[in-house]
């Protein structure tokens, strides 16, 4: 299927094999009405799809509505989506109807559907699976006709294994599953982006487009890009108004590319692809930290050997009494290892060491989103997708962890 027509109507740039399959079967999938699921990192470019699916199905003529789940307060979530009766709640002073009355015979498109509250899940099962839906505030069921795509950045058996999405939801969601490949997966399309960003922020700014130099291209190519395609669009923004110069070099470039170890792991996927990735990384993660805690604990041990006078444990290197005990600078401890050297004849008394452990992935989530927040003036919005979350999850863990 030759998807070049399809790329210049919806202005999509990109020509590597992920990219192109993805659009592919969008529009394969379009003349049905099947529900399709679409999983990838935040700021991948997701929200593309579902308009080529609305596009080229038979529905293209009624209404087109995306909904940002995950913008959308848990209170008044279910009233958005399937309406209210007057005085159904407090400040209902007149009916409303929902985006499923409003979208009937046409598309719908809940965009982060992963955020959606437990009970707003049991009503949009309803609504999948039968049509119908009933306004907050009545008892009388209504009919729909809609086709329903969702999209998501969260890894959903995941979520289904800690409870909070419904796994009879997700398969039924997930009729047609597309990924959309995260912007490290498509090394070929890294520089064909950024000049493309580059011409439009010149023409926005009435300015001379950017330039890469080679070691700045070389730089560009290497880095994760957490953010995706809406990082490196923001990144090029930034330049094409900060810089004088248009020629861009690897010193001025890493000015403007945040430190990777300062990005969330990404939560998105669908156990391939950038899922595997994301999930990857956390059982690494999880596994240096058991690992420094046996050692640390180890090492433990051996100090108390040495200071009850009997010879240390063989299972570790002995630590030699005339020698400081430290934790080598090349490991990165996540955390504090605090350690008081002795040097002290054999037969003196050697005082207890303590060695305290700080090992909690909240306390680096905690610095995070702190410095996040810090880096876009407390700009929420700018902030989650940095991180590479929603607004939704950045609030509640604000709340959560009582960040100022």
């Amino acid at each position: 299927m030759n998807v070049q027509p399809i790329k210049q109507r919806f202005g999509i740039i990109g020509n590597s094999p992920g990219l192109d399959r993805a659009i592919e079967i969008a529009a394969q999938v379009a003349p049905t009405d099947l529900s399709v699921l679409i999983q990838g990192e935040s700021g991948s470019g997701k929200e593309v799809l579902p308009q080529i699916v609305h596009a080229y199905s038979a529905r293209k003529h009624g209404a087109y509505i995306a909904v940002n789940c995950g913008a959308i307060p848990e209170g008044t979530i279910d009233s958005e989506l399937f309406g209210h009766e007057k005085g159904s709640f407090t400040g209902a002073h007149e009916a409303r109807k929902g985006y499923f009355e409003v979208a009937d015979k046409g598309t719908i498109f809940l965009d982060e559907v992963g955020e959606l509250p437990l009970t707003t899940q049991v009503r949009l099962l309803r609504v999948l699976e039968t049509g119908e839906f009933i306004r907050v505030g009545s008892s009388k069921a209504q009919k729909t006709n809609v086709r329903v795509v969702a999209a998501t950045n969260v890894n959903m058996l995941q979520a289904i294994a800690r409870g909070t999405f419904r796994e009879d939801l997700y398969y039924r969601l997930n009729t047609v599953p597309i990924h959309v490949p995260p912007l490290r997966d498509r090394q070929e399309d890294i520089h064909l982006l950024f000049r493309y960003f580059a011409q439009e922020a010149a023409i926005k700014y009435k300015a001379p487009p950017l330039v890469l130099l080679n070691e700045a291209l070389q730089l560009l190519m290497a880095y994760r890009w957490p953010g995706n395609v809406r990082q490196l669009r923001n990144i090029v923004e930034q330049m094409s108004v900060i810089e004088q110069t248009r020629e861009v070099d690897a010193k001025t470039l890493r000015q403007y590319l945040p430190e990777q170890s300062t990005a969330l792991v990404p939560s998105g996927g669908n156990g391939q692809g950038a899922g595997s990735d994301s999930i990857n990384e956390r059982e690494l993660i999880f596994k240096f930290l058991f690992d420094m805690k046996n050692d640390l604990n180890a090492l433990k041990e051996q100090v108390k050997a040495i200071s009850s006078g009997q010879p240390a444990p063989t299972s570790m290197p002995p630590v030699y009494r005339e020698e400081p005990l430290y934790m080598p600078q090349s490991i990165p401890a996540p955390g504090t290892v605090s350690i008081i050297p002795h040097k002290a004849p054999l037969d003196e008394d050697i005082d207890h060491t303590e060695v305290e452990e700080s090992l909690s992935l909240e306390e680096k989530e905690k610095e995070m989103i702190r410095k996040a927040l810090a880096k876009h003036r407390n700009k929420r919005k700018n902030a989650a997708a940095e991180l590479g979350i929603s607004e939704r999850t950045l609030y509640r863990k604000i709340k959560e962890y009582d960040i100022p």
